[in-house]
């Protein structure tokens, strides 16, 4: 088509008939009855838009990788090793967005309406003290942390810049995954996204006038990618904290409700903290890993984060149709239908592991250009492209052991999710990567990926078929005030 013929098919699109178009892929909690009928298009609606918030989130740093690999290959292995860092950060506090979100789910499928704004509150309000201490502690011990990863010394300086700035800017990045997780357990993830949309935009445009020195702006390479990601989810947790006060879309938070009340923490804790301890272990797990892959040279330490950012996109549907079956579980339990919330589990493993399992063929003959995609550096290229062909079969699998701990999750069995993560990544993948890599070289490193996976997705349908979640009750809290004391029962 030529160039005169597009733009005249450009001028005839109506902007309010496309906006109409997509707004029919999208459904609001209002839309959608998470309790009654059918399960595969609630599911659908549900998760839809949490694919989207995630491949935008997941934007952030894919922006990252591909102007820091353009950069330089020491600045694309510097991130290498930060990228686990600050997952470690965030998932030691995850835990309260999840406790959060689980309780929201139940309060609302129960018809406990401010309850649940209650559980919204608290949540902020711990969440808001934790990673303060936490970006504390990240940037003192920075240093120390990439040393014992195994960081070089011409890479340690830069990835100590990058996770400096990330430390000092914890509490932006943390808290609007706080505000999209209270959103999903009310069912609203059609708002988090459309937040999301505006500032993802604004990180891509910055990040290389930033790194790269452009027009007014300094070159900061890797410290600038870490700015650039800093103020942008600053802005979007501004927004999202302004939503949930305003709370005429989705949860709502008052400030009264925010008095820490650390009663209320022992509930928090007791939901969140195998959540922590889940999310923790698999960001131990990465950091573990890369202390195992500083052994090789420096292009597959590049190759292993291209790798790990790419299964990030890949994995995208697997992890929001978890979260989709978090709120779904929590919804059902909390309105008493536990046969339902079975076959909303049973219909997302089957879903996920059928979906992975064909993004794994097409993977696996577009994986030296999915690699490229990100650096041009020939030795990189092909370590990558194994990597990515190694791990593609057991794709389906994960999505197996995404689908079935979002049940658990919902139920508020954040333990069993936590025990089948700690077991296949801590006491599989690591011995199976560290044997692998001493034996076999980079290929049964490789190998680790595939052995986790497998055995994950058994362990957790085995776990599921025992029934023991569907006990599990988080609407009856004695720690919840109750509705007749509640600051704004009269209202």
């Amino acid at each position: 088509m030529r160039l005169r013929d597009l733009l005249s098919a450009l001028g005839r699109v109506r902007p309010r008939r496309v906006l109409r178009g997509a707004r029919g892929l999208f459904k609001g909690p209002e839309e959608l009855n998470l309790t009654e009928g059918s399960i595969g298009w609630p599911l659908f609606y549900l998760s839809l838009p949490i694919v989207v918030t995630n491949l935008l989130q997941t934007a952030y740093n894919l922006a990252d990788t591909f102007w820091l690999g353009q950069y330089s290959t020491r600045a694309l292995a510097a991130i290498s090793f930060a990228f686990p860092m600050v997952f470690l950060l965030i998932s030691a506090g995850i835990g309260l967005t999840v406790a959060g979100s689980v309780l929201v789910a139940q309060h609302t499928g129960a018809g406990e309406p401010l309850k649940a704004e209650y559980a919204a509150s608290q949540t902020v309000a711990f969440a808001a003290i934790v990673s303060v201490l936490l970006g504390a502690a990240g940037y003192v011990l920075v240093d120390d942390v990439l040393r014992l990863l195994g960081a070089s010394p011409e890479i340690l300086p830069l990835a100590a810049r990058y996770m400096q700035v990330v430390s000092l800017g914890l509490f932006a990045l943390f808290g609007f995954l706080v505000f999209i997780s209270l959103m999903r357990g009310y069912g609203d993830t059609v708002t988090p996204m459309l937040v999301m949309l505006g500032t993802v935009v604004l990180n891509i445009v910055i990040d290389p006038l930033l790194i790269f020195g452009v027009w007014l702006f300094p070159e900061l390479g890797v410290t600038g990618a870490a700015i650039a990601t800093v103020f942008s989810r600053g802005l979007a947790m501004v927004v999202g904290l302004a939503i949930m006060f305003d709370g005429r879309r989705g949860i709502a938070i008052n400030l009264p409700d925010m008095r820490p009340d650390f009663g209320y923490l022992r509930t928090l804790v007791r939901v969140g903290g195998p959540a922590s301890v889940e999310v923790t272990g698999r960001a131990v797990s990465v950091n573990l890993l890369l202390i195992i892959v500083a052994t090789f040279a420096n292009p597959v330490v590049a190759a292993f984060g291209v790798g790990i950012r790419v299964f990030s996109v890949i994995f995208l549907p697997a992890i929001a149709v978890g979260r989709g079956v978090e709120t779904l579980t929590g919804q059902n339990l909390g309105a008493g239908n536990p046969d339902r919330a079975a076959r909303t589990n049973d219909f997302a493993a089957v879903t996920m592991f059928a979906v992975l399992s064909a993004a794994a063929v097409l993977v696996w003959f577009t994986a030296p250009g999915i690699v490229s995609v990100f650096t041009d550096d020939p030795e990189v290229i092909p370590v990558g492209a194994e990597f990515l062909r190694t791990v593609a079969p057991t794709f389906g699998f994960l999505g197996v052991v995404r689908a079935y701990s979002g049940g658990f999750r919902g139920a508020g069995r954040t333990l069993t999710a936590a025990a089948i993560a700690i077991f296949t990544q801590g006491l599989v993948r690591l011995p199976v990567a560290w044997f692998g890599a001493q034996r076999f070289g980079t290929q049964g490193f490789f190998a680790a990926f595939v052995v986790s996976n497998v055995i994950g997705a058994a362990i957790a349908l085995v776990w599921f078929r025992r029934g023991t979640w569907r006990d599990a009750d988080l609407t009856d809290d004695p720690t919840v005030p109750a509705v007749e004391d509640h600051p704004d029962a009269g209202d």
